[in-house]
């Protein structure tokens, strides 16, 4: 019970952190990536070592081809992100990066998006993602119908969606400063990470809400208070241990694993943990707080 008598406390806790994430999504803003403002990207590789960065980003510069951004990917590569070229500017770009013929350079990919493509692909990750809000309330109501006393089912899925806000938001604030001092950029991973994260989530605030659902069938002794407190205990174990070895392998991919996919890593591993926090610490007692709510109304 210790949860739920701390109730106030562990919400307060999980505003100010969205009320922080919030604020530095809206002052440092989102980087997007060619994926959603269109662009150039091009993977090259030097087979006899590659040359020092600086040598690459002074000669790229040199092509007045503007705002020119080189990344060091694998231990003879490079990716090259530039705004969307025409043909005789790609061919400029790739010649450059033998640095006057002193080096052998492959191109291993060259992928363009024009801007209209990314303002597409912007809407349907939005439309992707209340679509997925949409289809939990829906799911949550249904599963949730047999529950009515002393909290409306509907209201499962709202405060579901509450805790889903807290576990995207977090995440969405701590790129928005990675995007700032570390050039990270959101991309179509990034949106892959976010619904992945919705669906985790989801499950794990289900977990929860299910067993609070049973034993109210159960017609326990005891308050709404003591058999939500119950639930939590009854599945505290469960829910950290699947967190933890999630996080884990999650925590293998981001050290070991390729270079493109240690952000989208980063954003699971928040995800997970933030949202394990959400469905004991948030969910649960926003259902107490809203049961307290509504007796008091009826008093």
């Amino acid at each position: 019970m210790y949860i739920i008598n701390n109730k106030k406390i562990f919400i307060l806790i999980s505003v100010a952190l969205v009320a922080l994430a919030l604020t530095f999504i809206f002052v440092f803003g989102l980087k997007l990536s060619i994926d959603f403002k269109g662009g150039a990207l091009a993977e090259i590789n030097y087979p006899d070592g590659r040359p020092e960065i600086s040598l690459i980003q002074d000669k790229v510069n040199s092509l007045g081809l503007g705002n020119v951004l080189v990344q060091p990917t694998g231990e003879n590569g490079y990716l090259v992100k530039t705004k969307d070229l025409t043909e005789p500017e790609r061919v400029k770009l790739f010649d450059s990066f033998s640095i006057d013929g002193e080096y052998g350079v492959d191109e291993k990919s060259f992928t363009s998006i024009g801007p209209s493509v990314g303002k597409e692909l912007r809407r349907k990750a939005l439309i992707s993602m209340i679509l997925v809000i949409l289809a939990i309330i829906i799911f949550i109501a249904f599963v949730f119908r047999s529950v009515s006393r002393p909290v409306s089912s509907w209201k499962y899925g709202v405060i579901a969606i509450l805790a889903l806000i807290h576990d995207v938001a977090i995440p969405t604030g701590l790129f928005a400063i990675l995007g700032k001092y570390a050039g990270a950029e959101v991309d179509t991973l990034f949106v892959v990470g976010l619904l992945t994260i919705m669906g985790l989530s989801v499950n794990d605030t289900i977990v929860v809400f299910d067993r609070i659902r049973e034993n109210l069938k159960a017609h326990t002794s005891g308050s709404f208070a003591e058999t939500v407190g119950k639930s939590i205990k009854q599945t505290f174990t469960r829910s950290i241990n699947t967190s933890l070895t999630v996080i884990l392998a999650l925590l293998v991919l981001y050290f070991f694993g390729p270079a493109s996919t240690k952000y989208f890593a980063l954003t699971l591993t928040a995800g997970m943990f933030f949202g394990t926090y959400s469905s004991i610490f948030l969910a649960s007692p926003l259902l107490v707080l809203t049961e307290n709510i509504q007796r008091k109304k009826h008093k």
